[in-house]
């Protein structure tokens, strides 16, 4: 509450009565805005381990996770990993349109950062966890084109791998069938992506001095991001659907981009219609048989969905944080730029969605500077830099079980 005072008042007195020598203009910003804008943070967001993976937050996973994720002989052709497409550099996207593992991929390849926030997992939504979205790829014949018996013999007959799958899990791999190894292995994949977090941005320095009523520190925000976030916040309706701290509803929507495959319209993706369906016919959904939580708390989301005809074409909304690092953008990967997607909105053809429609979308009918400037203030979501990433060096003294009980073994969340 304190916050929220602060904030108004900053918002009544600076934004609204004060100018900045230099500035053709103030950039105003009235209580109400002021309180969206501080609906957006703080950040890092807390969080506790995903109860549906008894792993999930234990410091042995996350370190056999990374090393698998890594791992090429993990794929039918010992060719390609998850690292393949998932790149930290990219910010653990490619940078590419479309990549491939064994075939070209139908989809844009999505970031992990801040994945362990999310609510539905893919594009489409298919996954219900991170450790059942962790398995996907990996017996995809598209991606690594594995199965569960290439999965589990790997693992038991790698001497370190195996040991260090007994101590995460407390019991050796070969004393469980193919399909439990399998599981095991999207669980431990799944606590090391849960590691991969953003830092704070430009934007949450400026939203944290709101909240505080630090007049010095919320003038340091570049002018041009400021008036990108007032449209972003109002005229614009961007935060409609971007909302909360990770600058996303986790939900998702038709917004006027080709649901056809290259122009193909006998190559159709059907987005979250197709993804419902995957869900829910999945044993290794939360309904199922592998969710390590008996009160099953998480599952509640999963009864309730069904496919309708309206989410045909839909797609997830992307988390704006780090959305600087991440193009091409949209499911496809059709958009190369920012300044190409904000004008997709500006100029948005509302012929192209659902004949039951996306109601909130209308071209936003940017100027060239308002378009400019909510570019500024997309740009301001990025760390300063890509996250660096310094993979384990691996030449490190062999596994040894010492009794331990891995449940002891947790990190402390960031």
């Amino acid at each position: 509450m304190t916050g929220a005072l602060a904030a108004g008042s900053i918002g009544a007195a600076w934004f609204t009565g004060a100018s900045l020598a230099d500035e053709p203009g103030v950039v105003e910003f009235s209580e109400t805005e002021v309180s969206r804008i501080l609906s957006h943070g703080p950040w890092p967001m807390p969080w506790s381990p995903d109860k549906s993976n008894r792993v999930s937050g234990n410091a042995h996973a996350a370190d056999l996770g990374e090393r698998l994720f890594f791992d090429e002989k993990l794929s039918v052709k010992g060719n390609v990993s998850c690292g393949t497409c998932h790149i930290a550099e990219y910010n653990w996207t490619d940078g590419v349109k479309r990549n491939s593992g064994q075939t070209l991929v139908d989809r844009n390849t999505p970031t992990l950062m801040n994945m362990r926030h999310h609510r539905w997992f893919a594009l489409d939504g298919a996954a219900d966890s991170l450790w059942g979205q962790s398995m996907r790829p990996i017996v995809d014949p598209r991606e690594l084109a594995s199965n569960a018996a290439h999965v589990a013999q790997y693992v038991r007959k790698d001497a370190d791998l195996a040991c260090r799958y007994e101590k995460t899990f407390g019991v050796s791999p070969a004393r469980q069938d193919d399909e439990a190894v399998l599981v095991g292995v999207g669980k431990v994949m799944a606590a090391f992506q849960e590691t991969l977090v953003t830092d704070v941005t430009p934007f949450d320095q400026f939203r944290d001095a709101l909240a505080r009523g630090d007049h010095a520190a919320a003038s340091l925000y570049p002018r041009d991001a400021r008036r990108g976030l007032k449209i972003f916040i109002g005229k614009g309706n961007c935060s409609t659907c971007h909302t909360g701290p990770m600058f996303t509803n986790g939900e998702f929507h038709d917004i006027g981009v080709s649901h056809f495959i290259d122009g193909d319209s006998k190559k159709v993706d059907a987005g979250r219609f197709e993804g419902i369906k995957k869900l829910l016919s999945s044993k290794f959904n939360l309904l199922g048989p592998y969710n390590d939580d008996p009160a099953r708390a998480g599952a509640v989301k999963t009864t309730h969905v069904k496919a309708e005809h309206r989410n045909f074409g839909e797609f997830k909304v992307p988390s704006l944080r780090n959305v600087g690092y991440t193009g091409p953008y949209m499911h496809s990967g059709e958009i190369v730029t920012l300044d190409q997607v904000v004008r997709h909105y500006s100029e948005l053809n509302v012929d192209r969605l659902h004949a039951d429609g996306e109601s909130i979308l209308r071209p936003l009918k940017l100027s060239q500077r308002e378009s400019a400037d909510l570019v500024a203030f997309l740009q301001s979501l990025n760390m300063d830099r890509a996250p660096p990433w310094r993979g384990k060096e691996y030449a490190l003294p062999p596994c040894t079980l010492d009794g331990k009980a891995a449940v002891e073994d947790n990190y402390a969340a960031p």
